[in-house]
């Protein structure tokens, strides 16, 4: 069975989407509330899976991940346990941010991070070309990015699992 969620919670959700460190007495003060009922819709909203988890978001040229790459690519086989372990080797390449198995001409598309194009070649031949059951692999390299976000757009028709 499917509920709303209440207005509360959406409001909270979409504070700690663009600020992650507001503690909660700053989050009961924008919404109006005491602290303890925003803690314990918090602690909820954890514990039924709408916050993942707390991140911070650092910025790419600082730390030498400049060039981004996405990487199409696909397998000569298709069978569950071919795309099971394609996925399984490359969620461990910590140069893959995001790995989605797509639909269309190829099977996965993969944000790849890196310093260069040294760093590129030395992804590809040494990381990703070693997995067994590739066959194409094109790459797309990100010249300029005119939107980053990470934060959902919520509205009131968000809705939550009750009971069973």
């Amino acid at each position: 069975m499917l509920s709303l969620l209440h207005n509360d919670d959406i409001k909270i959700l979409q504070l700690l989407q663009h600020d992650a460190r507001m503690t909660n007495k700053e989050i009961a003060d924008k919404l109006g509330k005491t602290i303890t009922p925003v803690y314990e819709r918090i602690k909820k909203l954890e514990a039924e899976g709408y916050i993942d988890r707390y991140v911070a978001l650092l910025n790419k040229d600082k730390i030498g991940k400049a060039l981004t790459a996405f990487t199409h690519v696909q397998l000569k086989e298709h069978s569950q346990p071919v795309l099971k372990a394609f996925e399984k080797e490359v969620v461990k390449i910590p140069e893959v941010m995001e790995c989605y198995h797509m639909t269309g001409q190829y099977d996965f598309l993969l944000k790849v991070a890196i310093q260069d194009m040294k760093e590129y070649q030395d992804f590809m031949m040494n990381k990703l070309a070693v997995i067994a059951n590739i066959g194409t692999v094109q790459s797309f390299f990100v010249l300029t990015q005119s939107k980053q976000e990470t934060a959902f757009t919520l509205s009131a028709s968000v809705r939550r699992k009750v009971g069973k």
